[in-house]
């Protein structure tokens, strides 16, 4: 696909006039990871699931950052599969089942990246409320309201994949599929600017409101930090897959395509130990799972 695995399709005689060879890693390193980026978002779903102290509208947009990170490992582990059931010739190469797979597993990359990003977005709106209206939230932020906003995310954003994955070798599909990572963070820079300008005026009112939720606010910053250190690289590929691919600067910068992958990946593992290490909440849920504790 276009987007996904163009780097296999870049020009050969690019890659013959970069320096720079192409860094290949183990696929047993990638399922790995994979494996355990899974485990451990179920982990968090489950603790939300069973524990009705944390069915909260911030935890629940926390399980839908979880989902999102989680399609992210499942791609690489059914990828892997089916490479391997191509390999021992169960499968037809380029055969319509195979086809048809990559399709769908092409999907859930996409999505993977796009219920990231209205994910943070919706938990900085979210941090905004709790700190500038924190009388109001629970009349804002109702259960009712937070359901029905994860749901047009979803539905958006499964339609919006689908398209992206039909429509991948087209440059305006990929020119939109990278918009939406800079719009995203503008918006929550912009957030991040009104909710400085706000505190500067309010700040005895701040200095009143309860530690919990301005510990949601470094939570956030630290989340969208590491999101954005993990999928910028894969980013950049595309763009510069896109518009210079037979640059031999470019090349050479496209030769970490799998360590770009593999950033990805992590992200999916790093995640869980931020709301484990942010949350006193989550880290006891954490521990009855693991202990088989039953919930109250």
């Amino acid at each position: 696909k276009h987007i996904i695995n163009s780097y296999e399709h870049t020009n050969d005689t690019a890659r013959n006039n970069s320096d720079c060879p192409d860094v290949v890693l183990p696929e047993e390193i990638f399922f790995t990871i994979s494996i355990i980026g899974v485990l451990e978002n179920l982990i968090v779903l489950l603790a939300v699931v069973k524990n009705k102290n944390l069915q909260s509208p911030m935890y629940f947009f926390i399980c839908s950052l979880a989902i999102s990170d989680m399609l992210g490992s499942l791609y690489k582990i059914l990828e892997n599969i089916l490479i391997m059931f191509r390999n021992r010739g169960y499968l037809r190469p380029r055969g319509n089942f195979e086809s048809t797979a990559d399709d769908i597993i092409d999907c859930m990359f996409v999505l993977s990246l796009l219920g990231s990003i209205f994910s943070l977005s919706v938990i900085a709106a979210d941090r905004y409320i709790t700190i500038f209206h924190a009388l109001q939230y629970h009349s804002i932020v109702t259960m009712r309201r937070t359901i029905i906003t994860l749901a047009v995310i979803w539905i958006f954003c499964t339609g919006s994949g689908i398209a992206m994955v039909i429509f991948s070798h087209h440059v305006p599909t990929v020119i939109t599929f990278t918009s939406l990572f800079p719009l995203m963070l503008v918006f929550i820079l912009c957030l991040y600017i009104h909710m400085f300008l706000l505190a500067r005026s309010h700040a005895r009112k701040i200095s009143t409101l309860p530690r919990a939720n301005m510990k949601g606010a470094i939570t956030l910053t630290i989340l969208l930090g590491v999101f954005i250190f993990c999928w910028a690289p894969f980013v950049l590929h595309v763009l510069l897959m896109t518009f210079c691919p037979n640059n031999p600067y470019c090349v050479c910068y496209m030769s970490l395509f799998q360590v770009n992958g593999m950033l990805i990946m992590c992200n999916a593992v790093i995640d869980p130990f931020i709301y484990a290490f942010r949350s006193p909440e989550l880290r006891d849920a954490f521990r009855k799972m693991l202990s088989c504790n039953r919930y109250q």
